[in-house]
C-alpha cells in the first residue's frame, strides 16, 4: 500500500486528517505541497482519481483565485491545472492517495473509505 497525504501543516483539516491516519496505525508519506508543488501530470492524475474537474479542487476563497480571474468560465481545464501548478495554495487540502484511489479530507473521516 502506497499511502500519501498532500498536506499543509497550517491547515486544521489537514492536521486532523493526518492525525486520523496515524490513529489508524498508518504512516503515510507526507508531501507538503506548498514546499514541493505537484506538477501538471500529478494534479491531472489526482483529479482523475478524485473524479473532479479542476475548478472543483480549487480554493475559490484564496486571494490569488480572484486576482487571476479563475472564475472565468472561458478558462479551460489545462489553464486551471496550470494555475494550480504555479499557485499550489489554490489546491484544496488535504488529499490522501492510496495506490490508485484518492479522497479529499473534507471532512477528515472521508479518507477512511480508501485506506
Amino acid at each position: 500500500m502506497a499511502l500519501t497525504i498532500y498536506h499543509n501543516p497550517r491547515c486544521s483539516k489537514s492536521r486532523q486528517t493526518l492525525q486520523l491516519l496515524h490513529e489508524q496505525g498508518l504512516q503515510p508519506t507526507v508531501v507538503e505541497y506548498l514546499k514541493t508543488p505537484p506538477d501538471t501530470s500529478t494534479i491531472s492524475g489526482l483529479l482523475k482519481m478524485l473524479d473532479m474537474a479542476p475548478r472543483d479542487l480549487m480554493r475559490k476563497g484564496e486571494k490569488v483565485y480572484k486576482e487571476l480571474g479563475l472564475a472565468d468560465a472561458a478558462l479551460d481545464n489545462d489553464q486551471l491545472v496550470q494555475a494550480m501548478v504555479e499557485n499550489p495554495i489554490l489546491i484544496e487540502r488535504p488529499i490522501v492517495v492510496n495506490d490508485s484511489r484518492a479522497a479529499l479530507g473534507r471532512p477528515p473521516e472521508s479518507v477512511l473509505a480508501i485506506v
